[in-house]
């Protein structure tokens, strides 16, 4: 075997090459657009090389045919918030040989390692963890857009290896054909119409508005996580622009009260319905090819990509609220019959009681893991969160 870095072209093929002979006869599988992967490791495309590092690699066996591919990350901020300095590995595909994984980890450990790390968390993003982080170990099942697919034999490579659990994530589903609990509608319908609160969903035209607004939440509802990084809002502007073909406005929610931005929701149309059509290109047959099938209504799933409270307002029914006025304008979207509530982290107690309050039934379990490079240290978890 032979493992060489992705320098051009012609190596980025081999890249992108992999996972179609990895799921070739796996119809779950959605090919991701090879773009929106590229836009991943190309500094300028991805906010995460202002503060951070990354390289990928493909494996090739004694034909030179490849048998796998990892990639490598540093978010240099983000790593010093640990006990020791962590980086990520991800876009990880591998034919069923602990050899050819082994290797592939190998490679990715020691370029962390010499970059000053001293573990490595994966699957995971070089981004957000919102999009592709992971290891899908239940529900082998066709995912959300950005939930992580992968053989059920990845699980045994990493533990093999030796990677264990740091978080387990968990993603609910919720049929709309169902009605919510009733004792859920009486609570939120209540605090949806209390004197001083207010909601309002996203407009292009108040952008920079909202902007600050998200950051305003974000930064409030997840400084208590160990690896807290306040939110840059150019990295919004970023998104926003990248993902105009994909969001629907009407599906992004802010919450005020007395004009002060408390929570937000953001839920997006699963493209991957759309995706699995297009084997991962977008040309402009392609690109003609997904509207068409967006006007048409081929989309009939939602998943929540991330939903947060500021701590001051955890308790008072606000996300009910928000889901009291999202069920309202979802009546007049009769194509959408199902919702992914995804991901919560089993560090995060009170996100997992609210999927289960709106009827969520778990369907599918992603593993986020670690690896110690020091094999004597004690591993450790991830701490609940407990910002009271």
């Amino acid at each position: 075997m032979q493992i060489i870095k992705v320098t051009d072209n012609q190596t980025r093929k081999l890249f992108h090459k992999v996972p179609h002979l990895i799921y070739r006869n796996d119809k779950n599988w959605a090919a991701p657009i090879e773009g929106m992967v590229e836009n991943t490791f190309t500094p300028g495309k991805n906010p995460s090389f202002k503060d951070g590092v990354a390289e990928r690699w493909v494996l090739l066996d004694e034909k030179n045919n490849p048998i796998g591919r990892i990639a490598a990350f540093i978010q240099y901020g983000k790593s010093k918030t640990y006990e020791q300095p962590t980086g990520g590995c991800g876009y990880f595909e591998c034919i069923d040989n602990y050899e050819a994984a082994k290797t592939l980890f190998d490679t990715a450990k020691e370029w962390l390692s010499g970059q000053g790390m001293e573990a490595m968390d994966g699957p995971v993003n070089f981004g957000e963890n919102y999009m592709n982080w992971g290891l899908l170990v239940d529900g082998f099942m066709p995912q959300g857009y950005g939930m992580p697919y992968n053989p059920p034999y990845y699980e045994a490579l990493f533990r093999k290896y030796g990677f264990e659990v740091y978080f387990e994530q968990y993603s609910y589903h919720l049929d709309y054909l169902v009605p919510f609990p009733e004792r859920f509608w009486k609570i939120a319908g209540w605090v949806a119409q209390k004197p001083g609160y207010s909601f309002k969903h996203f407009d292009y035209s108040k952008t920079e508005q909202f902007i600050q607004d998200f950051c305003a939440v974000y930064d409030g509802a997840w400084r208590f996580h160990e690896h807290f990084k306040p939110l840059d809002p150019q990295d919004l502007r970023d998104f926003l622009v990248d993902s105009k073909a994909v969001l629907d406005p009407e599906m992004i929610w802010f919450a005020y009260h007395e004009e002060e931005p408390i929570a937000m929701f953001v839920m997006i149309p699963d493209i991957n319905q759309i995706l699995q059509k297009l084997n991962g290109k977008l040309n402009f047959f392609n690109m003609m090819k997904f509207l068409w099938h967006k006007k048409n209504k081929a989309i009939n799933r939602t998943r929540i990509l991330i939903m947060g409270v500021v701590p001051k307002y955890q308790k008072s029914g606000i996300e009910s609220a928000i889901f009291w006025h999202q069920d309202k304008l979802m009546k007049k979207k009769p194509q959408y019959t199902e919702v992914e509530l995804s991901w919560a982290g089993d560090f995060n107690p009170k996100i997992i009681a609210l999927y289960k309050s709106v009827g969520g039934k778990q369907m599918k379990t992603h593993y986020t893991m670690r690896y110690l490079f020091d094999r004597t240290k004690p591993f450790h978890r991830a701490p609940i969160i407990n910002p009271e």
